[in-house]
């Protein structure tokens, strides 16, 4: 099991984003291809609150990996692919609600190993907010200068020149590697602490032209494993001290 963020910190590398998030809640994921625990970011409370509440519903249990793009990333969390036949069409399953995007560029982004959620377009969504259950894994690619300039002058003509990527950035994309092209347009609320070798077999599968794995890739179970701290309980009103009636 590889842990990203540990990994690069013990390496010495300057990328304070790697380690500056923060995170009090984890989920595990038990999969055919093995498991992956997933950190949710405090930096995304939306996110994490409506992940950990899907968890717990057993949302995700039993569901497949119903996109899965070679160097890309690999995607789960429709709730129409728990039955789904062999070959079905998968990726309009979700639940009739959204939630409000939570970019937080340039601390959090698309590098290897971070967990995005899954959207409408933005034709009919220019608010980018997230869809209710569905969700990536990212793996991507590992970028040089060139490649990146050219990435760059695509998010700015999709961002109005909003996103750019720092120097921090640029030096994570082209060594640990991701997809900065979605950076500013999908919300990144998680990160894969444990299983990203799980990832990198998941995303290596062969699939059909619908970029759904030949033989499915399926969630046996998703479980909390770190919850966020129960509230504190109310304080008990004091009891009103009666002072005794005076006999006459």
């Amino acid at each position: 099991m590889k842990r990203i963020s540990i990994l690069a910190c013990a390496l010495g590398l300057a990328w304070s984003q790697l380690c500056a998030q923060t995170s009090t809640t984890e989920v595990l994921f038990e999969t055919t291809k093995g498991n992956i625990r997933i950190a949710l970011y405090d930096e995304t409370p939306q996110h994490r609150d409506n992940f950990l509440k899907l968890t717990k519903m057993g949302s995700y249990d039993s569901l497949l990996f119903h996109r899965v793009i070679k160097d890309f990333m690999i995607q789960t969390g429709d709730i129409f692919s728990k039955k789904a036949k062999p070959g079905q069409l998968l990726g309009s399953g979700d639940y009739d609600y959204t939630t409000e995007a939570e970019f937080r560029l340039p601390k959090i982004f698309h590098r290897r190993g971070v967990v995005a959620a899954a959207r409408e377009g933005d034709e009919k969504n220019p608010e980018r907010r997230s869809g209710a259950s569905q969700f990536y894994m990212v793996w991507g690619k590992v970028y040089d200068d060139r490649r990146l300039d050219y990435t760059q002058q695509k998010i700015d003509s999709i961002t109005d020149g909003q996103v750019k990527i720092t120097p921090e950035m640029r030096e994570v994309y082209k060594t640990i590697g991701g997809t900065p092209h979605l950076d500013g347009q999908y919300t990144v609320f998680g990160e894969i602490i444990e299983g990203l070798d799980v990832v990198e077999a998941i995303q290596g599968v062969a699939v059909d032209k619908n970029d759904r794995p030949l033989e499915d890739i399926r969630i046996l179970k998703a479980t909390v494993t770190k919850d966020l701290p129960a509230p504190p309980a109310p304080k008990a009103t004091p009891k009103r001290k009666v002072a005794p009636k005076k006999r006459r």
